[in-house]
């Protein structure tokens, strides 16, 4: 089956800058809700309903929610791949997702049962992962190659700061959870506004598309899944899904973290993971404004990837050898600076290994499931580990293997200095 030609939709010059920042600010409100309701909002609704259970009860709606995103990314990416309207492929999905998001967000405000909010927030996964799914292609679809360090570096950049903020105004709305779900979801429609009303998504016409023949489904799912038979694409896969397994361990518990290991009240834990995030938010940006075109400029990816996964891990001994709060701020400032120089450079490197530009959405999405998957399994990992130590020293031991891992990973790629 032949694949779509590469659409000539590349943007140079005076409209790169636009386009970009454009993205940065869309992708900021991607993860202020993603961070914002899935880690303070969500987590206080469920510790104020069911207190003595909290801790597995967000393990499950982070965990089965983390479904609904796994499965909705590529499968948003391939209906936008295969959208031919006279709105562009990406638009539609783009505006729509986040229509749907509000929508989602209206349902949390009004629910008051943990059923309820494991059924809320897992249809608000899928409908960002649709938005996300469009959002993430415009990268390869019209970011030149050479320049692709520094777009991933503004959306690191972006992504950091959308988490921010995300964790500010998530503390703000702790009293007030229904109306912090609103304003998340008015948040990312806006962001959606801004991508189709001042960037142009190509239409057809403007780019050449094969004949797509019908095919069964279990070819279909073969040609879905074909991407992680390319060995660099699979070893890029394998390494982000390591790092985001090592970070969201320790993320989905962090307000936890702060009430339970590191001893704060519990009035004022929300505050400390908000402060915290703040600093590790900066760091992250110091580097990844750094690091992104820096890669650019030497041509070399997986030696900023490799360095910055391991001192992700190197990192999380503080914490676990000294649990105060002190421990946990500089933790973030070194957590935050690796993690923002991997983030920037590994955007890069996935777009690179593409298998197939021309179903670069439906491979974005695929390789999106190593962001989604862990989040998938990590509630539960992180959950089983602090339930059978009886305390979060073991989390952190088990992210710190997970992120080496990780962080090695990316050493096979050959396609990539």
């Amino acid at each position: 089956m032949s694949a779509p030609k590469t659409p000539r939709t590349e943007v140079r010059g005076d409209g790169l800058p636009r386009l970009l920042a454009v993205l940065g600010v869309s992708n900021a409100v991607m993860f202020a809700l993603y961070l914002g309701v899935g880690g303070l909002l969500v987590q206080t609704q469920i510790a104020e309903i069911d207190p003595e259970h909290k801790v597995s009860n967000v393990a499950l709606v982070a965990g089965v929610s983390a479904v609904f995103a796994t499965v909705f990314n590529p499968i948003g990416g391939t209906l936008s791949d295969r959208t031919r309207s006279r709105w562009g492929r990406r638009n539609p999905w783009i505006l729509g997702g986040a229509l749907a998001a509000l929508a989602t967000m209206l349902l949390m405000s009004q629910v008051s049962t943990i059923p309820m909010i494991l059924l809320g927030w897992s249809l608000a996964q899928a409908m960002m992962n649709l938005y996300q799914a469009a959002l993430t292609a415009i990268v390869p679809d019209r970011v030149p190659e050479e320049r692709r360090g520094t777009a991933s570096a503004v959306i690191a950049v972006a992504t950091s700061i959308g988490i921010m903020v995300g964790t500010q105004v998530a503390a703000f709305f702790v009293a007030s959870v229904s109306l912090g779900y609103l304003v998340f979801g008015s948040a990312v429609v806006l962001g959606a506004l801004l991508v189709v009303s001042t960037t142009h998504d190509p239409r057809p016409g403007e780019y050449e598309v094969a004949e797509r023949p019908k095919v069964s489904l279990v070819t279909a799912v073969r040609d879905f899944l074909s991407a992680l038979g390319h060995r660099d694409f699979m070893w890029v896969f394998v390494g982000r899904a390591l790092i985001i397994l090592g970070y969201f361990m320790v993320l989905l518990f962090a307000l936890f973290i702060f009430q339970d290991y590191i001893g704060l009240p519990k009035e004022e834990a929300p505050q400390a993971v908000a402060t915290v995030t703040i600093v590790s938010t900066l760091a992250a940006m110091i580097t990844a404004v750094v690091c992104g075109p820096l890669s650019d400029r030497l041509n070399r990816r997986k030696l900023f990837v490799t360095v910055a996964g391991l001192v992700t891990a190197a990192s999380m001994l503080l914490p676990l050898l000294w649990p105060t709060m002190t421990s946990m701020l500089v933790y973030a400032v070194i957590h935050g600076a690796a993690f923002g120089a991997y983030g920037a450079v590994d955007m890069a490197i996935v777009t690179l290994v593409l298998p197939s530009k021309g179903d670069a959405a439906r491979d974005m999405g695929i390789l999106n499931i190593a962001n989604a998957g862990p989040q998938m399994i990590a509630p539960f990992i992180a959950g089983s580990i602090v339930t059978a130590s009886g305390g979060y020293g073991a989390l952190w031991v088990a992210a710190i293997v997970i992120s080496l891992f990780g962080a090695v990973a990316v050493l096979p790629v050959t396609s990539v200095r």
